[in-house]
Order: structure tokens, then sequence, then C-alpha cells
């Protein structure tokens, strides 16, 4: 989770990632920043995000990005 917050931070330092859960439908993330996201977190934690798990619900907060991550690896 660590390295996940690292990446977020990276793009949006203003931004309590620990607790927020609304990344999405407040606009924080635009489509640009959910781009950066997906390739780092592809090279970072060796996975592929594919085109249906991105949903705003999967990005909507660290927690839900984290838990994808975790749901990807396992199916590595």
């Amino acid at each position: 989770m660590e390295e996940l917050l690292e990446i977020l931070k990276d793009l949006h330092p203003e931004v309590d990632f620990g607790i927020c859960d609304s990344l999405i439908d407040d606009k924080i993330l635009d489509s640009f920043d959910i781009v950066s996201i997906i390739a780092e977190i592809n090279d970072r934690f060796d996975i592929t995000v594919t085109a249906e798990k991105i949903t705003p619900q999967n990005f909507n907060s660290a927690r839900a990005l984290y838990a994808l991550i975790q749901e990807l690896e396992d199916e590595e």
C-alpha cells in the first residue's frame, strides 16, 4: 500500500489518499492521472490493468485501487 500511496502522492501531494474515497466522484483524478497511475502500477507491481478494470469504483480511493492491485496479482 505504501508504494501505491507514493505513486498517488507524486500526482497530487495536496490530497490525503489515506482517507479520501471520492477521487473520481470529486474529480480529483482526471483521465490523464488515471493513465499515469495505470502505467506506474503496471510497472511497479508487474501486473496488467485491463480495460474492463478501469471503472470509477476501482479508482475512487487508494483502498479500492490497492484491492484491484491485489486481485490482479493473484491472477498472475
